[in-house]
């Protein structure tokens, strides 16, 4: 009896703050709009640029964890949160983020499990690596995996996941 209570009191908290969330996520312009042909041509507009980080990873960095999780969304993620998150707050958060049209978290946090993000190494390669990410998702037509947080997604709000992804992580980054 007092696990269901601490869960729920868990649940209700978590719904609280994924609210005042909400108005904490940032409402200004996107970069591109929110869809995969906007993200491709944003990223083509980025090769042979030079770019810097303001904090955190590297531009190469941020182009591979955001390969990474496109990857993943076809071959699966190498560690998932467990089931109770994955069909209570994580649907919670992604469904937030997609109101909102932006997502806010930690940029310097690798996804479960993942590979290090040193491979490929030049930003350059790793800004290919990012768009042929993109380009394969878009041409695939089969089962997506669950997403480590989100849990099952329809290939429609993976798309946006991605690029809402994608957009947060391009905060960090300029022109050097």
């Amino acid at each position: 009896m007092q696990r269901r209570t601490v869960l729920k009191g868990a649940a209700l908290g978590g719904v609280a703050a994924l609210g005042a969330g909400f108005w904490a996520l940032p409402s200004g312009e996107a970069p591109a709009a929110v869809s995969l042909d906007a993200a491709q041509q944003l990223l083509a507009g980025l090769v042979d640029q030079p770019l810097r980080s303001l904090k955190g990873w590297s531009p190469a960095e941020v182009f591979n964890h955001c390969a990474q999780s496109i990857e993943y969304s076809i071959s699966g993620y190498p560690e998932l949160k467990p089931g109770w998150f994955r069909s209570s707050v994580g649907p919670l958060a992604f469904s937030v983020f997609a109101a909102r049209g932006a997502m806010r978290h930690p940029l310097n946090e690798a996804i479960p499990g993942a590979a290090p993000l040193n491979a490929p190494a030049t930003q350059a390669h790793a800004l290919q690596r990012l768009q042929q990410a993109f380009a394969d998702f878009a041409a695939y037509q089969g089962e997506l995996q669950p997403h480590f947080a989100y849990g099952a997604l329809s290939h429609a709000d993976y798309a946006q996941a991605h690029v809402l992804h994608l957009y947060n992580h391009l905060s960090l980054i300029r022109p050097a």
